[in-house]
């Protein structure tokens, strides 16, 4: 150790030799400390004009926040008739020649029955004249062939039930596939009936059965079924007369609202309203819904999430996603729903969260052949789902 070395590291008088080293090593290592805060801020801002400048220059700005649309219930107007056909014109019948009128005998002078000369153009005229009039409809027969237009309601929601339809869907739980599932949906403009049928593993089918009618506010449940596997089934019952739901499970009643739905019924609600205006349902949009469970009757906030690419079976295809709003504050069940306008906006793809986090889910696997019983009746208002507009999915081969 040089001597200088030695004048600056000794100790003070008094001052013991470890107290003067500890106070000198914390002052060597200072500078260095700023220096490395200093190069590392400069690599940071080097780093941020670097992500900077590699972003492009036509980037879309940031999404504004959504305004959200709170939708009740409320009637609903029926879809505007079609136009009627024009009746295809009528080629009048021409009559058929009358035989020659017999030459009159020679009159004698004093009589004055000389045949006129117009006398047989206009007997020939009258049948000519008469199946015209025949063959032209009346203004009152006119009027009550054209149906009578329905009337409709400037304020209330456009509504359009999905026709009758046999539908299949491959089934998901948690992610595993599992056997084929069905709905069928059956709908003859008054009356309609709606069965889920989801097969699960070890423990049997989920059925969720739902009829009704179809009123003022759109579809109106009666009854609603619900069984899980080898389980009774659980019904609550819509009494329409005495505005009460009444349940099988619970000796509780509650009161029935307008537009009140059950678990199921409600996407074909949802899809009734979407295909009357589809424009109206944009992200950010929501609409309430009173719906039954086996047991219970609440509002479900269900909220447009936007248009977004389905893979189900064969390929993708667009469709709008909805969600269901937490119904309550620490509410784990989850339901999400999307509808593809290629298949006449019926659910493309269904996802039910268990509050447990088990996941079933129905991925739409194509149409079931329509019923020879079906075919045959023929019930006026009524189409097979066959006859919407061909999926952007792939058809999978008929069973």
């Amino acid at each position: 150790m040089s001597l200088f070395e030695s004048r600056r590291h000794r100790p003070a008088p008094g001052e013991p030799l470890h107290a003067a080293s500890a106070t000198s090593a914390p002052r060597r290592w200072v500078p260095w400390l700023l220096a490395a805060l200093i190069v590392a801020g400069l690599h940071w801002s080097a780093m941020r004009w670097i992500d900077r400048s590699r972003l492009p220059t036509n980037a879309p700005p940031e999404t504004p926040p959504v305004e959200v649309q709170l939708l009740t219930p409320k009637p609903v107007a029926p879809p505007a008739p079609a136009p009627p056909k024009p009746a295809a014109p009528t080629t009048p019948t021409p009559p058929k020649h009358a035989a020659p009128a017999p030459k009159p005998a020679a009159a004698p002078v004093l009589s004055a029955t000389t045949p006129q000369p117009d006398a047989p153009a206009a007997a020939s005229a009258g049948p000519a004249s008469g199946s015209a009039q025949a063959a032209a409809p009346s203004p009152a027969s006119q009027s009550a062939s054209q149906p009578a237009a329905q009337p409709t309601d400037a304020s209330g929601d456009k509504f359009d039930v999905p026709p009758t339809g046999e539908l299949r869907y491959d089934t998901l739980v948690n992610g595993m596939m599992n056997q084929t599932g069905t709905i069928h949906w059956a709908n003859d403009g008054q009356h309609y009936e709606m069965v889920v049928s989801i097969p699960l593993p070890f423990v049997g089918p989920y059925v969720y059965s739902s009829k009704g009618h179809i009123d003022g506010f759109g579809i109106a449940p009666e009854q609603y079924s619900e069984q899980r596997g080898r389980r009774a089934a659980d019904i609550a019952i819509f009494n329409r007369e005495t505005k009460q739901i009444v349940y099988t499970k619970t000796p509780q009643a509650q009161p029935l609202a307008d537009g009140a739905q059950d678990r199921f019924s409600v996407v074909m609600q949802l899809a009734s309203l979407v295909r009357g205006a589809p424009d109206k349902y944009k992200p950010g949009v929501t609409r309430q819904f009173s719906v039954a469970d086996n047991d219970s009757n609440e509002i479900w906030p269900i909220e447009t999430v936007g248009d977004e690419n389905v893979q189900a079976r064969g390929g993708f295809t667009t469709a709008r996603h909805f969600t269901r709003l937490p119904r309550k504050e620490g509410d784990r069940r989850k339901l999400d729903i999307w509808l593809a306008p290629s298949i006449g906006w019926l659910p493309v793809r269904i996802l039910q969260t268990e509050p447990n986090g088990m996941q079933i889910e129905l991925l739409w696997a194509g149409k079931l052949a329509p019923s020879t019983a079906a075919t045959a009746s023929g019930t006026a208002g009524t189409s097979n789902v066959s006859d919407e507009s061909a999926p952007a999915v792939s058809e999978p081969d008929k069973p």
